[in-house]
């Protein structure tokens, strides 16, 4: 990934960590990292344990940024998040597999996928 991306990434994901605050979810981790790969962001909801793929894009070029959700990363976060699960000790009612879209433009548009996956 290069630098630029880089900063757009997590630029995205600041977005949507003020998004998921502003619609009552607590976050509970961010950028939580493993051998196996990465999780964005780890909030609760309620009684509902969180597990959010952040995607940003600058443009629609190459297709919507939650396109880029391809079937091999759904495993991989579903794997990560039975590590963290296993880390954390954290106890929840449900699961839930989230989804925010950031496209950065002139403006900034925020798309929220509830259960994605």
């Amino acid at each position: 990934m290069t630098n630029r991306n880089q900063i757009v990434g997590a630029f995205g994901e600041r977005i949507a960590c003020r998004y998921l605050v502003s619609q009552g979810l607590v976050l509970l981790d961010r950028n939580w990292r493993s051998r196996a790969g990465e999780l964005d962001v780890v909030a609760r909801d309620g009684g509902d344990l969180v597990f959010v793929e952040v995607k940003t894009r600058r443009s629609t070029r190459y297709g919507q940024p939650v396109e880029a959700l391809v079937p091999a990363k759904v495993r991989r976060l579903r794997t990560l998040a039975r590590m963290w699960l296993a880390d954390s000790g954290e106890r929840c009612e449900r699961v839930r597999f989230d989804v925010i879209s950031v496209l950065v433009g002139r403006s900034v548009a925020v798309q929220h996928l509830r259960g994605a996956f």
